[in-house]
């Protein structure tokens, strides 16, 4: 009774309590005060990495408002050196100014002023002849001084009568007469807009992200009033003008065998949705064979976008690590590739979170993006693309790959640094399938710049005025993305796609498109 008393806390005065029991008890609080030792250095632990993650976020939130979006990474000298000697040697830096004003003075004299580029010699010529204001009658012009200057007239707009005179013939003997007249040939009869018109206000607000309503004003610096709905009415009318076009376009994309393929948001207004606005997305497919975009707008970012389009895909197909993209890739028919850049881009945000470790892969990647630099310098063939990464570019791969396997395990799996390593572990294979074939590219930083006009359009017309009209903007990226790829003017593109595509055969509309379109016709 004494004893369960005891352990209960209830001892009574003036027992004395047995060793045992003492010890028992010492032995209880120690495991007790233990267990809540480790619970609190757990949650140290947590809290640090907590504080580290913060820290991160922060340092990206600065980077993304006040600093530098290029991720150039310029290696030191020892990645082991973290550390500035801040102590100036003085003499040393005397000599080193001096030195530099001596060379600056020898070389002043001989730099040239390289003189003004010369103008395009495509551009017509206004001559001006201005003459002394003098007497030169009796003199002899000996020469004279010509100085070009490069000016602009701004587009007017005007109007494009078109004239059919109507004739009768004269009575047959049945006094019946024929009354003939031209036959009126306009590509779009239901617009009062012309082609050209037309096609400066779609460029301008899907090539130079210009919205309606400012297109709206400088129409009207000119006197001219369009309204807005007739306006829209206009770009709705060209989308459906040249439809059967971006049918064909999306048949010569998707059946290529190699491809790259992204996502980006884009807000859509939606009725279901009063007074709020629907995340949308553009999925956008690139041949890099053709050189050649197609942009895919979707209500989501789910699987199903990319099912109808790449279910049936065979060949090479590059992405970032989305994880749908990983669930298209396990297809036997499909090689897929990931995008070193975006490897690249985790170690280059890890320098804050371990500078010796990120600096030293950061400094591989850059030689083996120097090999690439080498094979497009040199102009080499696919084999011989080839044949330069394994020489050049695998072995320095597998020194990455061995430097993230001997250090994955000493660094916390959810740092920046930690996070770069699980990045290419998790993705190594794949990372490393671009050395299969010298047409493969190393990244898609290609299809990333074609997506960049799309997050341009947003900042300046800020939504799609429904799904439809998100359907016609994917298909207007598309033209003029590849158009930009293949050095076409979009303008004069659109303006010859509007005024010749319904004389051209279903058969013929290949030869319409900007990758295979004759350039002399939109030159």
């Amino acid at each position: 009774m004494e004893k369960e008393q005891y352990i209960s806390g209830q001892e009574p005065r003036g027992t004395a309590v047995p060793l045992e029991d003492r010890l028992a008890l010492k032995d209880q609080e120690i495991t007790k005060l233990s267990s809540q030792n480790q619970e609190l250095r757990l949650r140290e632990q947590e809290l640090l990495q907590r504080k580290l993650e913060l820290e991160f976020q922060v340092e990206q939130f600065k980077r993304m408002l006040f600093g530098s979006k290029r991720e150039r990474f310029v290696p030191m000298q020892h990645p082991s050196q973290l550390t500035l000697d801040f102590e100036l040697e003085t003499p040393k830096i005397e000599a080193e100014i001096e030195k530099e004003q001596v060379t600056y003075q020898r070389s002043k004299a001989k730099k040239q002023h390289p003189g003004r580029e010369a103008l395009p010699s495509h551009l017509p010529v206004v001559e001006v002849v201005i003459e002394p204001k003098e007497d030169v009658s009796d003199m002899t012009c000996i020469g004279r001084e010509v100085t070009d200057e490069l000016e602009y007239t701004p587009a007017k707009l005007y109007i494009k009568r078109y004239i059919r005179p109507k004739y009768m013939s004269k009575p047959d003997q049945n006094h019946a007469q024929k009354q003939t007249i031209a036959e009126l040939d306009r590509p779009m009869s239901r617009c009062i807009a012309g082609p050209g018109l037309l096609s400066h206000i779609v460029t301008d607000k899907y090539v130079y992200h210009l919205p309606i309503y400012r297109q709206l004003q400088r129409f009207i610096q000119e006197g001219v009033h369009i309204k807005s709905s007739t306006m829209d009415s206009w770009l709705a009318q060209v989308a459906e003008h040249i439809r059967p076009l971006f049918s064909v376009h999306r048949s010569y994309v998707l059946n290529a065998n190699y491809l790259q393929a992204d996502e980006s948001p884009i807000k859509v207004l939606d009725r279901d949705k009063p007074g709020a606005t629907h995340q949308g997305y553009m999925w956008v497919y690139r041949s890099p064979m053709q050189d050649a975009v197609f942009f895919d707008y979707n209500k989501g970012r789910g699987f199903d976008a990319p099912k109808k389009y790449l279910t049936e895909f065979r060949g090479y197909l590059q992405t970032d690590g989305y994880t749908v993209y990983d669930k298209i890739g396990q297809s036997p028919d499909i090689v897929h590739l990931n995008c070193w850049a975006h490897a690249r881009r985790y170690f280059e945000k890890a320098l804050s979170n371990d500078k010796e470790r990120a600096s030293h892969i950061l400094g591989l990647i850059q030689q083996i993006y120097a090999v690439e630099r080498e094979a497009r310098e040199a102009e080499l063939k696919p084999e011989q693309v080839h044949q330069l990464r394994l020489d050049k570019s695998l072995p320095v791969l597998n020194t990455i790959g061995k430097y993230i396997g001997e250090n994955r395990s000493a660094v916390l799996p959810k740092s920046p640094i930690g996070e770069a390593f699980e990045y290419c572990a998790n993705r190594w294979d794949r990372l490393l399938n671009y050395l299969k074939d010298g047409n493969l590219e190393i990244d898609s930083n290609q299809i990333e710049n074609t997506i960049r006009p799309l997050a341009l359009g947003r900042k300046n017309y800020l939504f799609a005025g429904s799904h439809d009209a998100a359907q016609n903007i994917a298909m207007y990226y598309s033209f003029f993305a590849t158009c930009k790829k293949h050095g076409i003017n979009p303008q004069k593109w659109l303006a010859h796609i509007i005024r010749n595509i319904g004389d051209t055969k279903t058969s013929q509309l290949k030869s319409l498109l900007p990758q295979f379109i004759d350039k002399s016709l939109v030159g």
